[in-house]
């Protein structure tokens, strides 16, 4: 029996088979040291990484790709953008209890080191209501407002546009956490007045692990996080201002990154409409057959309302962890139970005791899968 994967919140599988082809490559032609010497195939190293921030900067609408810097994860990406702010005792930051760990845990921190105050505000499950929350909220101390573009826990579309019109009003720095978005929705950094943006490249954008991307607007200063060796400016003691050498201290997973670039050329040929769509349907049909056996409870936006292909939900008297256990080991389908590394989102759900199963469709996932799912859950709620 083949196995089915709906963990794509996590991160995506199967890649597209040009990804590995250009990992591959990248290690067996011209594995050298991008930016750190001359020679052919160090230059060539170079160009493979150029050519991927050259995609993303089109990808995302930002002008120059200078400013488009590599990490090994969103999170490593999110602690730059949240950490590298210069913040003063009683600054203040609004976020959502949408966030993941990844920007909670951050603030929790400058909380601690720099006094600093943070507004988690609570919308409802389906993001309404966020606007005019973020709007109660700002003060004269307000500095920033770091969100998540979708939730990964309920598959909610935040209204990252229209927050960006409030915190260009107000001259506010706006931080967007695009990880369960970039690659699935269209998202463009000048247009939605968005001056930060994070989000790895091993999830929609069909990459490979230990690739992210910060993607930091000129206008923005950021102390790096982590200072070394550049490639360049060598006798300088201080690490250098120019971008991207400024956050990039040491050597850049050039394989990854090849597979980056192949997952970015495979998602523009396909096209983000065609790929939300596809997720959409599953999505939808999940939900309505989920919804015709008894004692399941979901959580999220209704029916009808836009949503990422993500679905969480409970199965009344079935620990999620071990219904999870069986889905794995009797039916070889991958979920994802407990609390997806996002408490606050858990806690205005009422699951964070808990936790859910979640299911999160791909590019490459079935309504074939889909079916064979359900027969699983009803099954299993037999049993009990």
């Amino acid at each position: 029996m083949s196995y089915i994967y709906f963990d794509q919140a996590a991160s995506s599988f199967p890649k597209p088979p040009k990804v590995g082809e250009a990992v591959l490559e990248a290690i067996t032609e011209y594995g050298a040291n991008p930016g750190r010497g001359g020679h052919t195939l160090a230059v060539r190293a170079n160009d493979v990484i150029f050519n991927t921030r050259k995609k993303l900067a089109m990808m995302f609408g930002e002008r120059n790709p200078d400013n488009v810097c590599f990490y090994l994860n969103a999170t490593q990406a999110l602690n730059q953008a949240i950490q590298g702010i210069q913040f003063e005792e009683g600054d203040h930051v609004i976020s959502t209890s949408f966030e993941h760990n990844s920007v909670r845990r951050p603030l929790e921190r400058l909380k601690e080191t720099k006094a600093i105050k943070v507004s988690y505000i609570e919308p409802k499950v389906n993001g309404q209501t966020l606007l005019e929350l973020v709007e109660q909220q700002i003060n004269e101390k307000t500095k920033a407002v770091v969100v998540s573009h979708g939730s990964n826990v309920t598959g909610t579309i935040l209204p990252v546009e229209e927050i960006g019109k409030i915190t260009k009003q107000h001259g506010i720095l706006f931080i967007v956490d695009a990880s369960q978005t970039a690659g699935i929705l269209p998202i463009h950094m000048t247009d939605m007045n968005i001056d930060i943006l994070a989000f790895p490249g091993h999830k929609g954008l069909m990459g490979p692990q230990g690739t992210g991307v910060l993607i930091i607007k000129e206008h923005v200063d950021l102390v790096p996080l982590i200072y070394g060796g550049t490639g360049s400016h060598s006798e300088d003691i201080h690490q250098p201002l120019k971008r991207p050498e400024r956050f990039e201290s040491g050597t850049l997973n050039t394989p990854g990154i090849a597979g980056l670039l192949a997952g970015i050329e495979e998602i523009n040929s396909i096209g983000l409409d065609h790929i939300y769509e596809h997720e959409a349907k599953l999505t939808t049909y999940c939900i309505g057959k989920l919804s015709e056996i008894e004692g399941i409870r979901m959580f999220g936006p209704g029916l009808n309302e836009p949503r990422l292909a993500v679905i969480s939900f409970t199965i009344e008297g079935i620990d999620v962890h071990e219904a999870a256990m069986i889905l794995d080991q009797h039916y070889h389908i991958a979920v994802r139970a407990g609390l997806h590394c996002s408490p606050l989102t858990h806690s205005i759900m009422g699951t964070n005791q808990v936790g859910t199963i979640r299911v999160s469709f791909g590019l490459y996932n079935t309504i074939e899968e889909i079916d064979r799912f359900i027969e699983a859950i009803k099954e299993i709620k037999s049993f009990f």
